[in-house]
């Protein structure tokens, strides 16, 4: 089924968040697991996953609306020296993520792809849930000290 060209320039653009949100969640959850920090090694880790299966369900839809998906291509990699910068980078990343998602979203209900339009406001439920961990995280160590949150991630 040939997609709208738009479109599928929209899908790519988002398949390049998704592809430069894995990496920066696998360098984070890394980062955490070489300091000790297992269970924020894991929450990340599995967020890296999450954002993996969104870029695998954007190229599916890519190629089945007859168009190429663009692998090479990545937004920055914002990686934060510590916890909290990890947590506020990995904020201002899901922000815009979400933002991205939600014209795209409005922009495939007026071009009439609804089931694309479906598949990422399944995806942006995901995101939606992303930043109220993130912005969980950031509250325990506003209420914690960072020292006394980061005692809480170790194995």
């Amino acid at each position: 089924m040939k997609g709208n060209k738009e479109l599928l320039e929209k899908l790519n653009l988002l398949l390049a968040d998704e592809l430069t949100a894995v990496n920066q969640y696998m360098v984070h959850s890394e980062m955490c697991n070489n300091w000790g920090y297992e269970k924020l090694h894991k929450l990340f880790e599995k967020r890296a996953i999450d954002e993996m299966k969104h870029a695998e369900k954007l190229i599916a839809r890519i190629i089945f609306l007859e168009g190429t998906p663009v692998v090479s291509k990545l937004g920055t990699v914002k990686i934060g020296a510590d916890v909290p910068q990890m947590l506020a980078s990995d904020l201002a990343s899901e922000s815009d993520a979400i933002k991205m998602y939600n014209d795209v979203i409005i922009f495939a209900g007026d071009v009439r792809d609804f089931a694309t339009r479906e598949m990422l406001e399944n995806i942006l439920l995901d995101e939606d849930r992303h930043i109220d961990q993130i912005e969980e995280l950031q509250d325990q160590i506003s209420q914690m000290s960072v020292g006394i949150f980061l005692s809480t991630q170790v194995g």
